[in-house]
């Protein structure tokens, strides 16, 4: 009998930093336990990946539209509750810190550092208009294929 190890698969689809960070803590998690993990990012869980700074591309009118809509990175993402017009992320970041609890980038640096691989949807790059320059490092690219055979191999697998 071969020892494999236990997978791990997530679908990040939301934009809300609440979520993002529950989906991280699991991801980190699991790593720790010498789980493979793989979080794939879809929809507004990409923004997420994005750079927190401006990177100059080529883009539509639509394209242009939504970036400029969307947050840029793990530090200007919303709470789904409580928003508050801001204030709720700073608040929930407050608490965090006085927790001891890591912050989302932190989180991120952590997954990478563990071997978590970070997948981003290339179909809704495209449909979103994202750039892989507009993307943090060290990320892997692939659509739903690639996510259902993770998924496939996987003990336990989250939307979230």
């Amino acid at each position: 009998m071969t020892d494999q190890k236990e997978r791990s698969t997530i679908v990040l689809f939301s934009g809300d930093l609440d979520k993002a960070i529950a989906a991280y803590i699991i991801a980190n998690g699991a790593a720790a336990y010498d789980r493979e993990v793989t979080i794939f990012h879809t929809f507004w869980g990409l923004n997420l990946l994005r750079k927190n700074e401006l990177v100059q591309t080529k883009k539509g009118f639509l394209e242009k539209m939504f970036g400029k809509m969307m947050p840029r990175g793990a530090d200007k993402m919303g709470l789904s509750k409580m928003n508050f017009g801001g204030m709720g992320p700073k608040m929930i970041k407050r608490v965090m810190n006085k927790h001891n609890v890591q912050t989302l980038p932190q989180l991120v640096d952590m997954a990478q550092e563990q071997g978590v691989k970070l997948v981003a949807c290339t179909m809704t790059m495209d449909l979103l208009g994202l750039k892989e320059d507009e993307l943090i490092d060290g990320l892997d690219y692939a659509g739903v294929a690639a996510y259902l055979a993770d998924a496939e191999q996987s003990n336990h697998n989250l939307f979230i």
